[in-house]
């Protein structure tokens, strides 16, 4: 087998801010796995620098995850595949996740297979993903939100963690009075802040909070957990399956992301850890193309709720992915093997 792999730049269509920061671009490194029957394998990763990654770590270590592939050379050997990445780079979750992307678009190609179906996944058993709004002046979140109902998005993401969380919230809710809202606070709150925020959170219809706390505190996710008045999902407190047994007291959902558990089978791990535990499982996305966004959507049979609006909120994307029409992750529309990513 061949490899190859190329850093991307992707404007975003808007500024995007969270409770730690904007960020007007997003870098995305691609990687290509060519077999000797013509068939390619794409898979991208979005390196995200609350987790020590940025692009330059990635091109730093991908030579060394696809040596790994080119001497497996075989496609369809993914536990081996997972196995001697893990040996040659334990961290940088979102480089490994890029090769695991890019080896299941190719073994599910060679098989002539869309991945939900290499998988043996029920694609009728689908769901919708929920639209970001980004924290921004009152205004502008209201003309983002009548914008994203117009587009037919029923599910938002609401980012909070700001002196003006409450104007901000009203100001969704009032523009898409219909709408399924949740909230993400990102870290933002300390525990006792966010039991009394999150009284007023209810007020609004949410359906959960997500990360209303440090990862860093997981006595103050279990205080916020025992006394919140809706339920709370875990994101930066739950990377890999590891850490499932420690959050599985603290929250009602476990949140995984590609770019955290680095890889497809660790974030399949994941959920049958999660499930076995008694939790709910999302799957989130970082800022990403469909080069990776493609793959978790096939996760979908597998998941309570979907957050894989991250091609979506890019200007342009040089990647076609699953059709999301007005966020419905609809599999059953996949026409082609493999995940779905092309240019």
């Amino acid at each position: 087998m061949r490899t190859e792999f190329e850093r991307r730049e992707f404007e975003l269509e808007h500024p995007f801010t969270i409770a730690r920061g904007t960020q007007e671009t997003a870098a995305n490194v691609v990687v290509e796995v060519h077999d000797e029957e013509g068939h390619t394998g794409v898979g991208g990763a979005a390196p995200a620098a609350h987790y020590g990654e940025t692009a330059g770590t990635v091109e730093a270590v991908l030579p060394s995850l696809l040596d790994v592939v080119e001497r497996v050379d075989d496609p369809e050997n993914l536990a081996r595949i997972e196995a001697g990445m893990n040996e040659v780079v334990r961290d940088n979750p979102a480089a490994r996740a890029a090769v695991s992307i890019a080896c299941h678009d190719l073994a599910a190609k060679r098989a002539g297979l869309p991945l939900y179906q290499y998988w043996g996944l029920d694609p009728a058993k689908s769901l919708d993903s929920s639209y970001t709004i980004g924290i921004d002046d009152a205004e502008t979140m209201r003309e983002k939100t009548r914008q994203a109902v117009d587009a037919g998005y029923g599910t938002l993401k609401v980012k909070l963690g700001t002196p003006r969380d409450e104007a901000l919230l009203s100001t969704v809710r009032e523009a898409a009075p219909d709408a399924t809202i949740r909230v993400d606070a990102n870290e933002a709150w300390s525990p006792r802040e966010a039991v009394r925020n999150i009284e007023w959170v209810a007020d609004y219809g949410v359906e959960f909070v997500e990360q209303p706390v440090p990862a860093e505190n997981p006595e103050g996710l279990r205080f916020v957990y025992e006394r919140a008045a809706l339920p709370i999902a875990a994101d930066e407190s739950c990377v890999t399956a590891s850490d499932v047994p420690q959050i599985a007291d603290k929250c009602d959902i476990a949140n995984l992301k590609l770019m955290k558990t680095g890889g497809l089978r660790e974030a399949k791990r994941l959920i049958h850890t999660a499930k076995a535990h008694g939790l709910e499982v999302m799957c989130g996305c970082m800022i990403e193309s469909n080069a990776s966004i493609a793959a978790a959507a096939h996760l979908a049979p597998l998941l309570d709720y979907a957050d894989l609006d991250g091609s979506l909120l890019l200007a342009d994307d040089d990647f076609d992915g699953v059709p999301l029409p007005a966020g419905h992750v609809d599999l059953q529309a996949v026409d082609r093997p493999g995940t779905g990513a092309r240019e």
